[in-house]
């Protein structure tokens, strides 16, 4: 094909057109009228010889052939918007820059602290706005509304980007007082009532259904696997909670081991146990649009969390050596 004889625009005008799946809303978006966005996805269809979008019941759906190109149009358009970009330099010290994160209440506990202070040093004056789940959706982050997510996801947009943060087990949060301390097995954690935490995913958040467990999370779902289920008396979003809640003598809390040992950390009055079960550990990922994925000034906070990261990993390993060593020579 010879690309002097296409009009390169029309990328654009298919990117938009792929994420809105509706022809008046991508007109609204690039500010033309329908009849020409219309007139312009015939072209596009004689372009990639390829209907593209097709109406079903649900409205206009992508095609296999639409899905392929989606995440390389955007690619393409993002390396375009990097090349047309003034090379300046980015001087953390003194950036003003605002940065709009997503992060979970979870990320917020445990990765959150540690990176503000690592910022108050190298970045005093940038601005941090941090977002829940319920305030952002995928769309919002595709148009660099928000610059980063920082969450367990369970699906992604394959154009995003995304990097692994850490890993993390499950333990048990329990009053000194319960009966169960000291006898902490399977059948004494199914005989307890048991708070359940949890807000993961993009989106406003619904009300859980207790009867359906293999949708609670992967807490409940290593117990159905096991043919059992627990007795959940209280269903919250916030990790701030549990330890408090878990301070009555007939709850246990499960939950993140780096979320349990701050809150067992803060409250003498709560113990912490490995599950008397075998559940998998999960990932916390960092995931940004393909529009960021050069900007100099992203890219140093992507960076700056990662290494963050890892000091805390490292700081974690270096204390549990050290607790090795105390109990070898005791």
């Amino acid at each position: 094909m010879n690309l002097q004889k296409v009009d390169l625009n029309l990328l654009v005008y298919l990117d938009v057109l792929l994420r809105e799946k509706n022809v008046t809303r991508a007109a609204e978006q690039l500010g033309i009228t329908q009849p020409a966005m219309s007139n312009i996805l015939r072209r596009l269809r004689s372009l990639f010889n390829d209907p593209l979008l097709v109406r079903s019941s649900e409205g206009m759906t992508p095609t296999e052939r639409a899905g392929e190109l989606q995440p390389r149009i955007r690619e393409i358009l993002s390396d375009v918007s990097t090349l047309l970009e003034p090379r300046t330099e980015f001087r953390p010290y003194s950036t003003s820059r605002v940065f709009r994160i997503m992060t979970s209440d979870y990320a917020e506990a445990t990765l959150v602290p540690r990176l503000v202070k690592a910022l108050r040093s190298e970045a005093p004056n940038v601005i941090l706005d941090f977002l829940t789940p319920s305030d952002v959706s995928y769309r919002d982050m595709e148009q660099g509304r928000v610059d980063l997510a920082i969450n367990r996801f369970n699906e992604i947009p394959q154009s995003f980007h995304q990097v692994l943060v850490w890993r993390d087990t499950f333990s048990c949060l329990l009053s000194a007082d319960s009966p169960y301390v000291g006898r902490f097995n399977l059948k004494n954690y199914l005989k307890a009532q048991h708070v359940w935490v949890s807000k993961t995913g993009m989106g406003v958040g619904f009300g859980v259904n207790p009867e359906k467990s293999g949708g609670l999370g992967s807490i409940d779902q290593a117990l159905q696997r096991l043919g059992q289920k627990r007795q959940i008396s209280v269903f919250t979003r916030h990790y701030q909670m549990p330890a408090m809640l878990a301070a009555n003598k007939d709850l246990i809390a499960t939950l993140p081991t780096r979320v349990a040992k701050l809150q067992a950390h803060n409250n003498p009055q709560i113990v912490v146990k490995e599950p008397p079960f075998f559940i998998p550990e999960f990932e916390l990922t960092m995931a940004w649009s393909p529009l960021l994925q050069h900007h100099p000034a992203h890219r140093w906070l992507r960076q700056l969390i990662l290494h963050v990261a890892r000091q805390v990993i490292a700081e974690e390993e270096a204390a549990l050596q050290s607790a090795k060593l105390i109990k070898s020579s005791a």
